[in-house]
């Protein structure tokens, strides 16, 4: 019981409407087959510009497609990308950070360099680059952007395993002759992989503010795939005769960037230790007098 308890007491701190905004986020975007009422793609004329009706709950876009099933659909098309653009970021900003703190010297001087250009490149700017030279694709989108977003993960993992790495326990493990591949796989990399997941809350909501932001500009998802930036694209034209197709899609990619936002500054802030109040001391004191007690 008292485990549950620890294990339930971050998530209880976390903000509850953040909570659910991405818990909706992620189940619908798990489970977006089982949830749309019409196939997202399928076209109807004579339904074109059609208002909410119960059959179409939240109308019909200038093609006559469903718009509920499309944001669905939208919703996994957005979670799937923002998993792999996180998934390959961190795990080669990880890799080289952490090597860079491990063997620190000349290699930590290198790649640090290296991740110091990746910095002062905007993230944009590395995404298009990336995609003009490889054209616009889903995959490329995915690559360009996590090219764009390793260096901001390198420069935490390298930060955490060089503090890891002058703790005295490291110098310990190093004097008993552990090997230098158990001390970076079983105790520089596990604690190194908190932190970064961390980061990576927070990221998530820039991710994929930039998946709608290239798939708006016509560089990233490609039509007809359903994809909040490219909906708001085709619903331009529409703006004043049927502003519910610019609302709708907007709205969805904006409550999930503030709820990723919102929790990832949630987290890291969970993770910054508690100031000590004077009932805390007091408790402290009596536990530490009741051990001397029982020593004696």
């Amino acid at each position: 019981m008292n485990i549950v308890g620890k294990l339930a007491e971050p998530i209880r701190k976390l903000p509850r409407a953040s909570v659910i905004t991405i818990g909706a986020f992620v189940f619908i975007g798990v489970f977006a087959p089982l949830l749309t009422p019409h196939a997202p793609n399928a076209q109807n004329l004579l339904l074109a510009g059609e208002g909410p009706t119960m059959t179409h709950w939240l109308g019909a876009d200038h093609l006559g497609r469903d718009t509920l099933s499309r944001l669905i659909t939208a919703a996994r098309t957005s979670l799937v990308g923002v998993c792999l653009v996180l998934v390959i970021a961190h795990t080669i900003g990880t890799t080289i950070g952490t090597v860079a703190g491990y063997r620190r010297g000349w290699t930590d001087e290198i790649l640090m360099r290296i991740v110091d250009v990746g910095l002062a490149i905007p993230s944009l700017i590395v995404s298009l680059a990336v995609i003009g030279v490889f054209g616009a694709s889903y995959w490329n989108m995915i690559l360009a952007l996590a090219l764009a977003w390793w260096p901001g993960s390198a420069r935490v993992s390298r930060a955490v395993a060089v503090s890891v790495m002058n703790k005295p326990e490291m110098e310990a493990l190093r004097v008993l002759g552990a090997s230098p591949m158990r001390i970076y796989f079983v105790h520089l990399l596990p604690t190194t992989l908190g932190a970064v997941l961390v980061y990576a809350t927070a990221d998530a909501g820039a991710v994929a503010l930039a998946i709608a932001t290239l798939s708006f500009l016509g560089l990233g998802i490609q039509p007809p795939t359903p994809e909040w930036g490219q909906m708001l694209v085709d619903a331009l034209p529409y703006l004043e005769t049927d502003p519910r197709q610019v609302v709708l899609p907007g709205l969805a990619l904006t409550l999930a960037v503030i709820g990723f936002n919102i929790l990832g500054e949630a987290v890291a802030l969970n993770r910054v230790p508690t100031p000590l109040t004077n009932k805390m001391l007091v408790a402290r004191r009596r536990a530490t007098a009741l051990w001397a007690k029982e020593s004696i």
